[in-house]
């Protein structure tokens, strides 16, 4: 930081202004602030403080984004749902540096952006190196990590836990730790031999609490609407986040010197054509869809319009493509299943050459019927075949595809990464595609795909090749110039 800038902040602190809030007053500047929570491990408590940050910045009238390392879904729901800030993912299997930088900096003039870790903070794609964890997505972006340390049932071994990751901080990027689930007493007493000891700055504790503690299930967290009193729980967990971590230190921890991100410079976006009409099902349903996808659609020129295959009875007029998104299909079958009059619409559509996307949720949704606890309820029909579920996780994990034929992609690269996470399964999975996890270590037939549609279990990340995004929009302006 230039020092007439060190100066100015010294002075704000001292003053007890928020660095942020007196620069962007005073100067009229923009300050980006920027950290990461990680943990541990999973299970420690991230999310729970993630949200109470998020929720106790945003009470502060500060401007404040959050973002999710890896490809989960559920979290950005939490932080966009509940707490009503922007919220998308960063993942380095599908992105590369550049793409990540530019992803999280870009078009971001927030006072402070939380980045949410993911598992324990070294562990990524591989355990032989720490590629695609939180702590290589924290280097790449250049931001402080504030280490989440579950304390409840240590004393002084947390110091023992703590020196472990930090002696494998090999660029000093852990600039932080917080204390979960501990006494207010036993953290007085351990804070000042953690800092003491370990040289590292302790920000604060959360309380070891009996209720607002986020649900789970076979799939992660449940889903924000299913919490009861949801908005409260995280209400009351920003009141306390506000009396036990010490904010200002992680806005000022956290400071971005704009002068170093030469890198930066602006999205590398594909022009599109005139307006397309894209109808996106998104309801309880279907709710599971990368930020970065759809604003990538957008980009191309494409109108997305939502609608609700539970409540609807019909499609969006005067649309030309249809795109299916992930979610918990399994959860709502009766009352998919009952919706005939949009089942009957999205069949004809689809049989009448409409160009569709359907991932993982939307591909069940395609088929014949969904199974749930031995009962059938019946789907749309454009895929002859059934989805049960399994007693394990089926085909977890990140993955490469690949195009068999030259159907859906209009260049010459028919690769696009994605990744699966499900319990259930089809009796028809498709085979136009090959499926091949990161080394080449299992591969398998998957997919459904024609010139019009591109259908399977995979959520696909479509800026890891933009040309198959071009070609989905390409296909809907077709549909368009046809259909007038």
């Amino acid at each position: 930081m230039p020092l007439i800038l060190q100066a100015i902040t010294d002075k704000a602190v001292n003053i007890g202004f928020s660095v942020l809030t007196f620069h962007r007053v005073k100067w009229g500047l923009v300050m980006k602030s920027a950290i990461m929570i990680a943990a541990t491990g999973s299970g420690c408590g991230k999310t729970t403080i993630t949200c109470a940050l998020l929720a106790a910045m945003k009470k502060r009238g500060l401007d404040t984004r959050a973002f999710k390392c890896g490809p989960d879904y559920i979290d950005p729901m939490f932080h966009k749902k509940v707490i009503g800030i922007s919220s998308k993912n960063l993942d380095l299997f599908f992105s590369d540096k550049k793409m990540v930088r530019e992803s999280f900096y870009s078009d971001n003039d927030s006072d402070i952006s939380i980045v949410e870790g993911v598992m324990g903070l070294y562990d990524g794609t591989d355990s032989a190196d720490n590629a695609g964890s939180s702590y290589d997505l924290a280097c790449k972006l250049d931001i402080p990590i504030v280490l989440v340390v579950d304390a409840h049932g240590m004393g002084r071994s947390l110091l023992a836990v703590i020196k472990g990751f930090l002696s494998m901080d090999e660029n000093r990027q852990i600039q932080g730790v917080i204390l979960n689930r501990i006494s207010p007493m036993y953290y007085e007493t351990i804070k000042g031999l953690i800092e003491k000891e370990l040289s590292i700055k302790v920000m604060g504790y959360y309380p070891k609490m009996t209720e607002g503690c986020f649900e789970s299930r076979y799939l992660g967290l449940k889903m924000p609407d299913e919490i009861d009193c949801i908005r409260e729980q995280i209400d009351a967990a920003a009141e306390i986040a506000a009396d036990t971590i010490d904010l200002d230190g992680l806005l000022s921890l956290g400071y971005v010197d704009q002068e170093n991100l030469t890198d930066i410079s602006g999205k590398n976006i594909i022009n599109g054509q005139s307006k397309v009409k894209i109808a996106v099902a998104r309801d309880e349903a279907f709710c599971f869809f990368y930020e970065d996808n759809l604003e990538l659609l957008k980009s191309l020129g494409a109108e997305l319009i939502e609608f609700s295959p539970i409540k609807d009875t019909k499609l969006p007029d005067d649309i030309d493509g249809l795109l299916l998104g992930g979610g918990y299909p399994e959860l709502y079958a009766e009352r998919l299943s009952d919706n005939t009059a949009m089942r009957e619409a999205v069949l004809k559509a689809v049989n009448g050459g409409l160009p569709s996307l359907a991932e993982c949720g939307g591909f069940m949704y395609l088929h014949d019927s969904i199974k749930v606890d031995d009962k059938e309820y019946p789907m749309v029909g454009a895929i002859s075949g059934t989805c049960d579920k399994k007693n394990r996780l089926v085909r977890f994990g990140y993955l490469n595809i690949e195009e068999k034929n030259a159907s859906f992609f209009s260049a010459d690269d028919r690769k696009i990464r994605g990744h699966e996470f499900h319990y259930y399964d089809s009796s028809n999975n498709g085979s136009d595609a090959t499926s091949v996890k990161p080394g080449g270590s299992k591969s398998w037939e998957a997919a459904h795909i024609t010139e019009n549609h591109w259908w399977g279990f995979a959520h696909l990340y479509y800026p890891s090749n933009k040309a198959f995004a071009k070609a989905f929009v390409d296909k809907c302006s077709a549909c368009r110039l046809n259909r007038k």
